[in-house]
Order: C-alpha cells, then structure tokens, then sequence
C-alpha cells in the first residue's frame, strides 16, 4: 500500500461509447468533498491480470493522465470480484475466543454506490451491516504475518446485507446473503488507511445509529488474511468485509440505507422490492 491516503474508483462516464465501458480513476485531493476532490484523473487499471477489471479502450477525454470531473460519471462498484468473502462472528473478544470463520457472498451480489437493494416477497427481516472491506490488490496464497499488506491494495465500504429469516434456515448462509443485490460497495478504495480505530456506522433514512469502531473487531485484517490464504487462493479484485460491530434496523422498500467509515466516505443505497419470486424452503 502507498503511505498516503488515495482514492481510486472504478466509474463509467455518464455518456458511455458502450453500455459496459468502465475506467478507473484517482485522486490525492486530502478534501473528498471539495472542489480539488470532485476532479478525478483517468488512470490504468489496479489490478493488473484480472480480466474482468481491465479498463476500456481509451477513447478522447478517458485516456490515462486525462482529467475529468465527478459530474460527468457515476461511480461503480470498486471493482469486479472473484469472490466475495466475509467474516462470521467477528466482534470483540467473544469472537476471538472462536475459531475464524468466513462465509462466501455471491459475486453476483455486488452492486455499487446508488443501486437499489431489491427485498423479494416473503423476506421478514433484512439487516444492512455497513463494514470494512478489504480490496485484494494481487494474487495472494499462503500469507503470513509479516507479508499480509502485500495483498492489500486499500479500503473500500462494504454493506453485507442479510436476511435474516434464511439465516436460520439455512446454515450455510448462502440464501441469506448471496441474494442478487446484497453486496453494495463503494464508492471507491482508499488506500495507505490507518484502518485499525475507524467509526463504523448505518444512517437509516436519514438517522444515524449507534456507531462502532474497527477496534471492535475480533480478527484484524492481518488475521483474517492470513487465515483466509490459508485454505484459497485470493485474486485482484476480490473483496473481503471484515465484521459488523455496530447497530442496524431491519429495512423495508422505500427506506434509504448509508453506511459510513471513516477516512473512505458514505455508501448510499435505496430499497425497493423485488420483482422476483421470494425464498422457498
């Protein structure tokens, strides 16, 4: 990771040459809402080798050095994962006196800053769980202690959005938490952050609730690392949502959901139902 903080982004110009063009972008401005930070410059994808994230054919006004301003984007998901990892029971020390241990989320589930999250008939009670989300900037197996960070290309937010209901009935979680839509993330990584003391929080239709910190984790991102290169193999791109140490309230369609850490921004999403069949079983 660099030693000062930056923001990168994966966006698509607001008049795209093609329905799926995508670029990245970055910016050093220290002042996110300002003037200097609403300027972004077009720059090569990070994460070399991953097909899925590579830029678009540069195109006037989108070729690499080229700046351009916030208003003639929209931002995406960070990035495109292989795989969506997070993390159970992974607060404070009555985490660590369990063993570690992840849970898969669909890569289909990501979606990105201003998605709507979709609630399909049935669902009784959805929780959005606003984390920290680590963004694999390499190919990584087998990491130790000493060599974690070399995987980490920064920080991004992630919403790890679950229904509860198909969690007890499903103890894989895979029904609760891979629903299409259950990923939001963004808006964009920041890396070189000092992660370990950040505030945590969900803003629920406009009313924060009780925020947490990053200290309330039980495994930090050097652990869960390690443990998760332990038994696979991670790949540029892929996100791993660290815990959930603050409050949420179940959502309904029509609600607004932010979820906030420090030092990255806010990740807005709206709620609405779903068109699609609800859960069965």
């Amino acid at each position: 990771m660099t030693a000062f903080p930056r923001r990168i982004a994966r966006v698509r110009p607001l008049s795209p040459a093609h329905p799926t063009e995508q670029f990245f972008v970055a910016s050093d401005a220290t002042d996110f809402g300002g003037a200097e930070g609403s300027t972004w410059t077009v720059v090569d994808s990070p994460f070399p080798g991953s097909p899925a994230n590579a830029s678009s054919l540069s195109r006037d006004g989108w070729q690499p050095g080229d700046q351009v301003r916030e208003e003639s984007l929209m931002f995406l998901a960070p990035s495109v994962p292989a795989n969506v990892l997070g993390m159970a029971h992974n607060t404070g020390q009555s985490g660590r006196e369990l063993p570690p241990q992840a849970f898969h989320k669909a890569a289909t589930s990501v979606i990105g800053p201003g998605d709507a999250i979709e609630l399909a008939p049935g669902m009784r009670r959805v929780d959005p769980e606003a984390e920290l989300a680590i963004v694999i900037g390499t190919k990584a197996r087998g990491l130790t202690a000493e060599n974690a960070r070399s995987a980490v290309l920064g920080f991004t937010i992630g919403n790890d959005v679950t229904c509860r209901d198909q969690q007890k009935s499903d103890e894989l979680w895979i029904s609760a938490k891979s629903q299409d839509t259950f990923t939001p993330a963004g808006p964009w990584i920041v890396t070189g952050l000092e992660e370990s003391r950040l505030a945590v929080d969900v803003v629920h239709n406009g009313t924060p609730l009780r925020a947490a910190s990053t200290a309330d984790l039980g495994w930090n991102v050097d652990e869960i690392l390690v443990y998760l290169t332990s038994f696979m193999t991670l790949h540029p791109g892929d996100l791993v949502l660290t815990g959930f140490p603050a409050e949420c309230v179940p959502l309904a369609p029509g609600d607004t959901v932010v979820c906030r850490v420090e030092g990255i921004g806010e990740l807005p999403n709206p709620v609405i139902a779903s068109s699609w069949p609800g859960p069965t079983g």
